[in-house]
């Protein structure tokens, strides 16, 4: 792999790992999704209890692999790739992942490297780069402002202050339901 993500591929693969990379949308905190000890380390990190991240994946074929219904995923597979986070059903098996609240938001995300290193990695937790309550990183200067050594690496995707975060929606009898608006106008 070529670019921004090349050392990345060999760092997730280090049991536990985690870091800061720019997304699609906003610097993220990733860990592989497969990884339960990394995703424990982020949420303990980021200090999330009751409140999952993101999942990101470069296909709905590894959302399924993850342990995502298909269909919950056909039904909305009309705003990927793109920053639309779908908030969708998530089994008792990936309680690791949802923190018991039994859904997860989850993106095939429109960025060519991005999708070239989950297409290696596989699917990514993601949750934006801050502590609770602060702003979210826009350099990759502010994100080691906030986790100094505490994560294994970062990637620097220049300064992202121009971009939104995802927009998050979730489907409720046949409607879209917007919980944050955010990169794409979905009611439009």
């Amino acid at each position: 792999m070529v670019g921004m993500f090349q050392d990345v591929v060999q760092q997730l693969s280090l049991p536990g790992a985690i870091g800061v990379i720019p997304t699609d949308t906003v610097y993220g905190l990733v860990a592989r999704a497969a990884d339960k000890d990394a995703v424990k380390r982020l949420y303990n990190l980021k200090r999330r209890e009751a409140k999952p991240g993101t999942i990101i994946a470069a296909s709905i074929d590894q959302l399924v692999q993850l342990g995502i219904k298909r269909r919950y995923l056909t039904a909305v597979e009309q705003f990927w790739p793109g920053a639309v986070s779908v908030v969708v059903a998530g089994s008792p098996e990936l309680d690791y992942l949802h923190q018991g609240m039994a859904s997860l938001a989850v993106r095939i995300p429109d960025h060519p490297e991005l999708q070239q290193l989950l297409e290696q990695v596989g699917p990514l937790l993601t949750s934006s780069a801050n502590h609770p309550g602060q702003l979210t990183s826009t350099t990759i200067a502010q994100a080691k402002q906030y986790f100094g050594d505490e994560v294994d690496f970062y990637v620097d995707g220049g300064d992202l202050s121009s971009n939104l975060p995802s927009t998050i929606i979730r489907i409720v009898d046949d409607a879209i339901e917007v919980l944050r608006r955010g990169a794409v106008d979905v009611e439009a």
